[in-house]
């Protein structure tokens, strides 16, 4: 029973970090890529996102809840993982350890994050031009910016490298040449995305997003 458990217990955490958490991953830094193209962009695309029927139902039963669990879950699975590297360096026992490393640093950052945004926006009813405004002023901090980075990349990792993982479990990718391929394929999804989010935290950065605000 409980190797049973234990079985459905990594399948859905395997599956919950691509439907719903994964494509939250994407949709939000999309939704923050926004910011290159100037603070109005950003704004009208949070204000559609914001204009959704039953917002709050949603994120907390697509996104909170699955969050919370895959983030729990991943963090008992770290800690009982026992790593080989050191015995067989193969790049794919290299990435097993990362794929770890990065789960624990994206727990950590998404806690942050959420209180330092989500947060604060029910706490202070931000607007969409608040909420840039207030992204902005996080962003002028070289640490705070800098640790954003880290968060991003890491979390855009986890999600890459368990994207290879969940194809190889779930029997999609079974043959080696198939994930070789895959491999090749995440690996340039892990660049273009953390493309995006470092770019959209860098356009928070700019000094003439606040000026855009002001004009808005």
């Amino acid at each position: 029973m409980s190797t049973q458990r234990s079985f459905f217990n990594r399948r859905l955490h395997s599956l919950l970090g691509v439907i719903p958490v994964g494509f939250f991953l994407l949709e939000h830094l999309y939704t923050n890529w926004h910011a290159t193209k100037g603070a109005k962009a950003f704004i009208e695309q949070v204000e559609s996102i914001w204009s959704l029927p039953f917002l709050l139902l949603l994120e907390i039963f697509f996104i909170f809840l699955p969050l919370l669990y895959h983030g729990v879950y991943g963090l008992y699975v770290a800690l009982q993982a026992k790593n080989n590297v050191g015995n067989f360096g193969t790049f794919r026992n290299y990435m097993f350890m990362l794929q770890r490393v990065t789960g624990v640093i994206t727990l950590v950052f998404v806690a942050w994050h959420v209180w330092e945004t989500r947060i604060q926006l029910a706490i202070y009813d931000f607007t969409a031009a608040e909420l840039a405004n207030h992204t902005h002023q996080l962003m002028q901090n070289p640490v705070t910016l800098t640790l954003y980075i880290i968060g991003v990349v890491a979390a855009v990792f986890h999600f890459s490298n368990g994207m290879w993982s969940f194809l190889v479990s779930w029997g999609i990718t079974v043959g080696p040449r198939a994930q070789y391929i895959s491999t090749w394929v995440w690996g340039v999804v892990f660049v273009l995305v953390s493309y995006l989010g470092i770019s959209s935290l860098l356009a928070f950065a700019n000094p003439e997003f606040m000026q855009q605000l002001a004009q808005r």
